[in-house]
């Protein structure tokens, strides 16, 4: 069955620019009047990581009801159609949690055995671990519903399912420009990690292997003491870089580095080749 353009889908799309710029200040202004400061998101301490973690909480929680409301008024859907359908999913998520995983795990290996790394020891403090899943958790289905639930969804109304994956990446990657200490490769590879996170979707329309990747990606890299898109936060492994340069990543932190690349760009054609091979609609 030849496929109806939505030729709306585009415009609507971009509805996520005022769902992003209305939950992020709105929750920065909540916390501000509650006696909160926003952390210094380099600081790295418990604290700031909880504060944020609430802030990023509040911005999904308002997220998640300016497109319920889009959803119901303007795209005249069922909100689960974002992509919240849990049924046969399970697995979607373990192998999303079990890849960023092993993913890190290698590239900590990698780069002590070429000697990019130093490691130092280790510092295992559950309630700083409890508190970085809150937060990656927060922050990853907020990224999630936003910008492969909603835009990405919106745009393969309109285009094909690659040019729309371009699109979506291409905002998710500008949403970190503003990141410290970042660099053009660490944009290219955020970039790059918008078709790692999405190419599931344009074969699902379910966000629950994305969301379980990012979060997995996240927290992961941090336990294993890299930086997250320039960001300094509780690391379990704790090691110190030789000499910042592209092999490791830098001060941005491994999502910087040629291997992280190499990494992505694998793991992308992998993803894609699973699920277009277990798709219905494109077997």
């Amino acid at each position: 069955m030849k496929k109806v353009i939505n030729h709306k889908g585009w415009f609507k799309s971009l509805l996520f620019i005022p769902i992003l710029f209305i939950s992020e200040i709105v929750s920065a202004f909540g916390l501000i009047f509650s006696g909160f400061e926003i952390p210094n998101l380099g600081a790295g301490s418990s604290i700031s990581e909880l504060v944020l973690g609430f802030q990023k909480f509040s911005a999904l929680i308002i997220s998640l009801i300016l497109i319920a409301l889009f959803m119901k008024f303007i795209d005249k859907q069922k909100f689960l159609e974002i992509g919240f359908q849990l049924n046969k999913r399970f697995k979607d998520i373990i192998f999303g949690i079990i890849l960023g995983f092993v993913i890190y795990l290698l590239a900590f290996f990698i780069l002590l055995i070429i000697g990019q790394i130093n490691f130092i020891g280790y510092n295992f403090n559950i309630n700083k671990i409890l508190v970085s899943i809150f937060l990656f958790a927060c922050v990853s289905i907020y990224e999630e519903v936003i910008f492969r639930g909603y835009m990405l969804k919106n745009l393969l109304e309109s285009f094909n399912p690659y040019v729309a994956l371009f699109i979506s990446s291409i905002f998710f990657s500008l949403i970190h420009g503003a990141n410290p200490n970042v660099t053009f490769l660490g944009l290219c590879n955020i970039f790059l990690a918008g078709f790692f996170l999405g190419v599931s979707y344009i074969f699902t329309k379910n966000l629950w292997f994305p969301i379980a990747l990012h979060f997995s990606w996240n927290f992961f890299q941090t336990m294993f003491g890299f930086s997250v898109s320039g960001m300094d936060f509780y690391s379990i492994v704790q090691f110190e870089i030789l000499e910042n340069n592209y092999l490791n990543g830098g001060k941005f932190g491994f999502e910087s580095s040629v291997l992280s690349l190499i990494i992505i760009l694998i793991s992308t054609i992998l993803i894609w080749k699973y699920y277009r091979s277990n798709s219905k609609e494109f077997s």
